[in-house]
């Protein structure tokens, strides 16, 4: 009885509230074209993710340097989200919610979804590695900061709260797409990667991209306690919480709160 009323109610339609069909309709739009995408298309757009948020990290690093204050330079590497949102450029991390929306609406497969991840992390990290071995030669007076901040995520043990960090990450910055595309307005998606940037630089946050290009500052700046190995078993758990976090904690609620449109879209491919 109560979906019936919903429709009634509702400007459309449709088995949940209208904000959230605006929402859900906007996710199969954006995330039908980027499963699609061709393999140029996808590593371009990821490498470019790599670069933007690389230039999110020399506000860091600046701030910090010049500060000492881990939450306001936070607040400068938001930079590098507005680059990634308004540069229309994509990290792997953003692939937890609107890919995985789509696939279950049966508009990709499960091999593009796997494609989108693999080439986009791999193109972030190159792009990344590239930008920021050009930052540390243009900025040598970073290096000792870069070093120190770096090193705090590379040598970090895996733990119960490095873990924890991890899956945090993942689940905050699959929060910030889940901001994105709830709303039309350009402020609030800008203000939703402020905050976002805010709380991953600011608090220290384990992001696997993002911190990978501090440890590859690091690692570039020549005079690193650690090497591309350490980087790797780094890389490899905090990636891994990232996924539980962004998959676990948000997208799997979404696909639950969208089970019922999930089902009439399945139906409507299945049927077409």
């Amino acid at each position: 009885m109560s979906e019936t009323i919903q429709r009634r109610l509702g400007e459309y339609n449709s088995p949940i509230e209208d904000r959230l069909e605006d929402a859900f309709s906007r996710m199969l739009s954006e995330g039908t074209q980027r499963m699609h995408r061709t393999w140029r298309g996808l590593l371009v757009t990821g490498f470019f993710g790599g670069t933007d948020v690389a230039l999110g990290v020399l506000a860091y690093l600046s701030v910090l340097s010049a500060t000492h204050q881990p939450l306001l330079a936070g607040l400068a590497f938001s930079i590098g989200f507005l680059a990634l949102l308004l540069g229309h450029s994509e990290l792997f991390t953003e692939g937890f919610l609107v890919p995985v929306v789509t696939v279950a609406a049966k508009r990709a497969s499960v091999w593009q979804l796997l494609r989108l991840w693999g080439g986009t992390l791999l193109a972030n990290l190159v792009g990344g590695w590239l930008i920021m071995w050009l930052l540390m030669t243009a900025f040598p007076r970073l290096h000792e900061q870069t070093i120190e901040s770096g090193t705090h995520f590379a040598t970090a043990p895996i733990s119960a709260q490095t873990v924890a960090l991890s899956v945090v990450g993942g689940m905050t910055i699959t929060l910030m797409t889940r901001m994105q595309h709830g709303t039309e307005s350009v402020p609030g998606k800008i203000a939703a990667a402020v905050a976002v940037a805010f709380l991953l630089a600011g608090l220290q946050i384990f992001h696997s991209i993002l911190d990978s290009l501090l440890i590859f500052g690091a690692l570039v700046a020549g005079r690193a306690p650690f090497g591309y190995l350490d980087w790797m078993g780094w890389f490899t758990y905090t990636a891994a919480g990232n996924v539980v976090g962004g998959l676990g904690l948000v997208t799997l609620l979404r696909l639950v709160r969208s089970k019922d449109r999930l089902q009439e879209e399945r139906a409507a491919v299945d049927a077409a």
